[in-house]
């Protein structure tokens, strides 16, 4: 299934390229689960493999689709309210205890969420539709928005070059040890974002106890 979801990936990066990551990425960035850091990630490691494409093209690509796709996030929510964000939470099977994660870092750090929203799998998707619902003033969200999607891109799309490269230079033993080091770099990081999850689950169920319905 995984190599399916794959191959489907490279089949549409081959055929739109730098389009692909841009549509992706904006698409993922509205709130609707999507493939969006995957095909960034997939992009750039292709353009260190084959060159076949531009880094700092990819970069622009996706940093591009992810300011657009918040944008729209951000209306939606400030228009739509809570009332879509109920309904779209039961149609994704997202409990209260993840939205609560999203309302309560919102209330609590404004803008940050919004910067560092973008590297944070449970907000990515969220943080701007939540600035939105919020009320959050358009400048100061177009701004934190820009900064994070510009950063987010560039720290992305240079990891997944370098590690294509690396690929390329290295062969043998080296390059398997490289590769199963960056795997193991990867797995750590992931474990530590669920750890860090669940301590903000805590506290937001804390900050707001009961049910949304009363918020």
């Amino acid at each position: 299934m995984l190599h399916l979801a794959t191959f489907n990936l490279v089949h549409v990066l081959s055929t739109y390229g730098y389009w692909a990551v841009l549509v992706c990425v904006a698409i993922e960035s509205t709130g609707i689960p999507f493939p969006g850091e995957t095909i960034l990630l997939l992009a750039a490691v292709v353009a260190g493999t084959t060159h076949h494409l531009a880094i700092p093209l990819v970069i622009l690509a996706a940093a591009a689709g992810a300011i657009i796709g918040d944008n729209v996030g951000f209306w939606v929510g400030r228009e739509g309210g809570f009332r879509i964000l109920r309904r779209i939470a039961r149609a994704l099977h997202l409990d209260e205890r993840k939205l609560k994660v999203g309302i309560y870092l919102f209330r609590k750090h404004g803008g940050k969420v919004v910067f560092f929203g973008r590297f944070v799998t449970v907000l990515r998707a969220w943080a701007a539709f939540l600035a939105g619902t919020n009320h959050m003033p358009w400048p100061s969200f177009l701004l934190f928005n820009t900064l994070g999607g510009c950063i987010w891109a560039t720290i992305y799309g240079l990891g997944g070059y370098l590690l294509g490269e690396s690929i390329n230079r290295f062969a043998g033993p080296v390059g398997t040890v490289t590769i199963i080091l960056a795997l193991l770099l990867i797995i750590v990081g992931f474990v530590l974002l669920r750890r860090n999850q669940r301590q903000l689950e805590e506290r937001a169920e804390q900050a707001l106890p009961g049910s949304l319905d009363q918020y």
